[in-house]
C-alpha cells in the first residue's frame, strides 16, 4: 500500500479512520498511524540517512499530523493534506543530518578519489558481501544528502516512491510543470556524478564498492557488527512498493533510480509504537476525546 501510487487503495478509506478518530476511536487513530507511519519513517530515513534522527522526524510529523485532524476538511485528499505538513516539517527541520559525510558533490567525489581502492578476490567478495552491500548502501545515502533539501525530497518521492507529477505537484505545492523540472534537476544532477564517478553505472570508472570495503572497516564508516541499511529484517523499496518505471526518461536515469530504489525500506516497528505511549497521557485522550 503505496500512498504515492496512482493506484493507493486501503480496506477502510483514510477520511473515514479521520472521522472515527475525532468521534474518539483509539483503533481508527492506531489504524491511520501504521498506515503511514513507514513510509513517513522511510522518507526520513533517506532525507537524514540516519534512523535515530529519522524517528525523531517521523514522531514530530506524526504529533502535528494527529494533533491537526480537527482542520482537515476533506477538500484534499487525506494523503495530500498529511504529506504536507510531512513536508513542510522536514523542509524546515534545522538539524543537520548526523551522518553526512560529505555536504556536496564535489566534496564527495573528492573523499571517493582519495580513499585507498583495495582489490579483493572473488573468494573475498563473497566473504563480504554484505559489508560490500553496505558500503553501496552508504554511498547512495550520501549521494542523496548531496542534493538540496527539497531537491531530496522530490526525488525520493518522485523516483524512489514512484509518484507521478499530480501526486507530487500536490504534495510540493507547485505547479505539475515545475514539479517535473525540479526532479529533472535531482535526476540530473545525481545522473552526473554517478556517470562520473560510480562504477556501478559507468564501468569505466575506477570506483568500486569492494575496492572501499576494507578502508571503510578500518576507519570505522561501517561496523560490521551493526550494519545500518543492511539488516535481516529490512526489505527494500524496490520489493515494497508496486513496480512502476513510467517516470523514468531514459536507460541510464532507470539503472540509477533502481539502485536507490534497492536501498533498504523499514517495515517492521516496535509492537508498541511512540504514539501508543504518548496517547497514555491523560491530556492528549481529553484532547483527542479518545473513548
Amino acid at each position: 500500500m503505496n500512498p504515492f501510487s496512482t493506484t493507493y487503495k486501503n480496506d477502510t478509506p483514510d477520511n473515514i479512520l479521520v472521522s472515527e478518530i475525532l468521534d474518539g476511536n483509539k483503533k481508527a487513530l492506531n489504524g491511520l498511524i501504521l498506515r503511514h507511519q513507514p513510509f513517513i519513517y522511510n522518507i526520513a530515513w533517506k532525507m537524514t540517512g540516519d534512523p535515530m534522527q529519522a524517528q525523531d522526524l517521523t514522531q514530530e510529523a506524526l504529533l502535528k499530523i494527529v494533533s491537526s485532524l480537527s482542520s482537515f476538511k476533506a477538500n484534499s485528499s487525506f494523503r495530500t493534506w498529511a504529506y504536507r505538513i510531512v513536508r513542510n516539517h522536514f523542509l524546515n527541520d534545522q538539524k543537520k543530518p548526523s551522518n553526512q559525510f560529505a555536504s556536496n558533490f564535489e566534496e564527495l567525489g573528492n573523499m571517493l578519489d582519495s580513499s585507498e581502492s583495495i582489490d579483493l578476490t572473488p573468494e573475498e567478495q563473497e566473504h563480504k558481501k554484505e559489508e560490500i552491500r553496505e558500503v553501496r548502501l552508504q554511498c547512495l545515502s550520501g549521494m542523496l544528502l548531496c542534493l538540496t533539501k527539497e531537491q531530496r525530497l522530490i526525488y525520493i518521492i518522485g523516483d524512489i516512491f514512484g509518484a507521478d507529477h499530480n501526486i507530487g505537484s500536490e504534495i510540493m505545492e507547485i505547479s505539475k510543470d515545475n514539479y517535473r523540472k525540479k526532479l529533472s534537476n535531482a535526476r540530473k544532477d545525481l545522473h552526473n556524478f554517478m556517470l562520473n564517478k560510480c562504477g556501478l553505472v559507468n564501468k569505466s570508472n575506477p570506483c568500486r564498492c569492494h575496492k572501499k570495503v576494507t578502508v571503510a572497516l578500518e576507519n570505522g564508516m561501517i561496523d560490521a557488527k551493526n550494519l545500518l541499511f543492511n539488516q535481516k529484517e529490512f526489505s527494500t523499496f524496490k520489493k515494497t512498493l508496486e513496480p512502476d518505471a513510467n517516470y523514468l526518461v531514459d536507460e541510464a536515469e532507470q539503472l540509477y533510480a533502481e539502485l536507490h530504489r534497492d536501498h533498504s525500506f523499514k517495515t517492521q516497528f516496535d509492537k508498541k509504537n511512540f504514539l501508543e505511549i504518548i496517547l497514555e497521557s491523560p491530556n492528549w485522550r481529553d484532547r483527542l476525546n479518545l473513548n
